[in-house]
C-alpha cells in the first residue's frame, strides 16, 4: 500500500490542475490516478497531414480567463478560428448564405427568433449558477425538457429547426433529453446563449496551435511521477479518518480524495460507506451526450475562394454544424463536421465507407464538388471510449438538479468533487474544469 496526502482520481484538465495547484502550495505527496493510458480526458490532439488537430474539445472563448492564463503560463500558442466570409444555413432542404449572427430567414421567423432569444435570456438570468436548484421556477423547469418548452413556445418550424440543431451540438443530445433547468443553468454559466454558439466573441473564438490536449500534457510533465496511468479506480473506502483508494495498479491511503471524473464515470466507483442519497441520485440520473467529430483534409481551403467562412448549421443530418478547421498557420486545410445526438447514433451504425460518403456529400453540398476528394478523412466517436462514454459533457436528466443540485459540489466526508460538471462558470468547458480545480483546492486542509 502506498501513502499520499491527497489522491486525485482522473487526469483530465480538472484533475491535473487540482494536483498542480496543490503542489504549488506545498503538498508534495499528491498522486493522480488515471484509468486511460494517456492524460487529457475529453481532449485528444493528433497530427494529420501537415497540421495538429483536436479530436475532442478544441476551443476557448474571450471570457474564459483561466484557460487563457494557463495557456500563457504553459507557453502555448493560440490562434483565432477563421470566421471571415459568409455562413450557410441549410434548413428544410433549402440553402441560404448570410453574414453576421442571424441567419437569413423570412421576417416573421426572424422576429420570432429574436423573441425566443430574449425570452430565454430573461429566464436564464434568474438561475443562480452556484445553486440552480434555488431558482424561482426550478422544480417546474426541471420537470420540463428543452424540447417540450421549444414546441410550446416556438411556432415557426424554421426557428425551431435552427434552435434544435444549434443546441444539439452544444449538448450532444436531443432536446427531449435535456432538462430545461439544466439548459438555463448552462447558458447562464456561459454568460448567455449566444456565447455558446458564436465564433467571434463566443466559445469557438480561439484554438490551440499545439492542440488542446497540450494543456494536460504540459501539466502532467510538470507533475512527473505523481501521475499514474492505466490505473482505473474501483473502490474508495473511508475508515478511521483516512481514505483508501483501490485501483487496478495498487492501493493508496490518503487524507483526502478528489474525484475529478464526470458523474457518469464516478458512479462506477464503489464508495464505502455509501455516498449520501442526494449525491448518489444525482450521479445516477446523469447521462452523456453523443458526439462524433468528422474531419476531411484538403490541399487548400477552396471554400474560402467562394467567400465562405466554413460555418454551417443544418437540420438535414448526419451533421448538425460544420466549421473551417484549417490548422495553425494555414499548414493544413480541413473541414470539420459534428454528428450529435440521435443522428450520431444512426450515423455510427453505418459502415466506415458509408459514413465517409455521407459526410463528404454534405460538405460537397455546402462547399462545392472539391469536397468529395479529400487527401484524408478522420472521425472520432467519443461514445466508443469506455473512459468517456460520450461527449461533450454529462447531462442531468429531468428532476436531478432541482431535487439534488445542492449535492453537485458539496464534499462528502473526506471525498471532494471536481470536474467541469461541478463548475459555476463555463460549466462543461475547459474553463469550467479549471474553475472547479481552484474551488476544490480551497476546500482541502
Amino acid at each position: 500500500m502506498s501513502s499520499a496526502s491527497i489522491v486525485v482520481i482522473g487526469a483530465g484538465l480538472a484533475g491535473l490542475r487540482t494536483a498542480d495547484l496543490l503542489v504549488q502550495r506545498g503538498a508534495r505527496d499528491v498522486v493522480v490516478l488515471e484509468a486511460r493510458d494517456r492524460v487529457g480526458g475529453r481532449t485528444l490532439s493528433r497530427t494529420f497531414g501537415r497540421g495538429t488537430f483536436d479530436l475532442g474539445g478544441q476551443w476557448i472563448g474571450p471570457t474564459q480567463h483561466r484557460a487563457h492564463a494557463l495557456a500563457r503560463e504553459l507557453g502555448l500558442t493560440l490562434f483565432p478560428t477563421h470566421h471571415e466570409g459568409e455562413k450557410i444555413v441549410d434548413l428544410g432542404g433549402r440553402i441560404a448564405r448570410y453574414g453576421g449572427s442571424i441567419p437569413r430567414i423570412d421576417p416573421l421567423s426572424l422576429i420570432e427568433l429574436q423573441l425566443t432569444l430574449s425570452r430565454l435570456q430573461r429566464k436564464h438570468r434568474r438561475v443562480p449558477t452556484d445553486a440552480p436548484q434555488d431558482a424561482e421556477d426550478a422544480a417546474r423547469d426541471d420537470a420540463t425538457t428543452l424540447g417540450a418548452y421549444t414546441r410550446a413556445h416556438v411556432r415557426s418550424p424554421k426557428v425551431r429547426a435552427l434552435f434544435e440543431a444549434s443546441m444539439r451540438v452544444v449538448f450532444g443530445a436531443d432536446l427531449d433529453e435535456i432538462s430545461l433547468l439544466h439548459f438555463l443553468f448552462y447558458a447562464e454559466a456561459a454568460g448567455g446563449l449566444m456565447p455558446l454558439i458564436e465564433v467571434k466573441n463566443g466559445a469557438q473564438e480561439t484554438r490551440f496551435a499545439e492542440g488542446t490536449q497540450a494543456l494536460s500534457l504540459r501539466l502532467a510533465a510538470r507533475l512527473g511521477s505523481r501521475v499514474r496511468l492505466g490505473q482505473p479506480v474501483r473502490r474508495v473506502v473511508t475508515e478511521a479518518g483516512r481514505v483508501t483508494v483501490h485501483a487496478d495498479g495498487g492501493t493508496f491511503e490518503a487524507d483526502r480524495v478528489v474525484v475529478a471524473v464526470p458523474p457518469v464515470l464516478a458512479r462506477t466507483i464503489v464508495f464505502e460507506p455509501s455516498l449520501p442519497p442526494a449525491r448518489r441520485h444525482l450521479m445516477e440520473r446523469t447521462f452523456v451526450g453523443r458526439t462524433i467529430k468528422c474531419m476531411a483534409l484538403y490541399d487548400r481551403p477552396f471554400w474560402r475562394d467562394r467567400g465562405l467562412n466554413g460555418e454551417v448549421v443544418t437540420d438535414q443530418g448526419p451533421l448538425a454544424v460544420a466549421f473551417d478547421n484549417v490548422s495553425y498557420g494555414g499548414a493544413q486545410a480541413a473541414l470539420l463536421g459534428f454528428s450529435v445526438g440521435r443522428p450520431a447514433g444512426e450515423h455510427a451504425r453505418k459502415s466506415a465507407a458509408e459514413r465517409r460518403h455521407a459526410v463528404l456529400e454534405r460538405f460537397a453540398r455546402w462547399y462545392g464538388p472539391e469536397a468529395l476528394s479529400p487527401t484524408e478523412y478522420v472521425e472520432h466517436d467519443w461514445s466508443e471510449e469506455p473512459w468517456s462514454r460520450g461527449c461533450p459533457i454529462s447531462l442531468f436528466g429531468t428532476g436531478a438538479l432541482a431535487e439534488n443540485g445542492a449535492a453537485l459540489r458539496a464534499p462528502t466526508g473526506l471525498v471532494h468533487w471536481a470536474g467541469t460538471e461541478t463548475a459555476r462558470q463555463w460549466h462543461g468547458f475547459l474553463e469550467g474544469a479549471l474553475e472547479s480545480a481552484e474551488r476544490v483546492v480551497t476546500e482541502l486542509p
